[in-house]
């Protein structure tokens, strides 16, 4: 009996895409899977954002600054990442 050692490789090679192909389908179903899990029973709690950051900002610099409210925000998710 003779083997032609191509075929075999090539048949392999198939064989092992294939099933990291379906490893990784099955792993994006399941991670989706687990996001609407999460979602349901833990859901995300709405912050209020640093309104008066932002009106403090524009005080202090009077309005003219057009980026006031990137800085606001970024103040803003700061002070918030430091209260936790």
């Amino acid at each position: 009996m003779e083997v032609n050692l191509i075929t075999e490789g090539l048949k392999f090679m198939v064989l092992g895409m294939t099933t990291v192909f379906l490893f990784l389908l099955l792993l994006i179903y399941v991670l989706k899977l687990q996001a609407k899990l999460v979602q349901k029973f833990f859901p995300e709690k709405s912050v209020s954002t640093g309104a008066s950051a932002s009106s403090a900002l524009n005080a202090i610099s009077g309005g003219k600054n057009e980026d006031a409210e990137v800085v606001a925000a970024i103040t803003a998710a700061i002070t918030d990442y430091r209260k936790k």
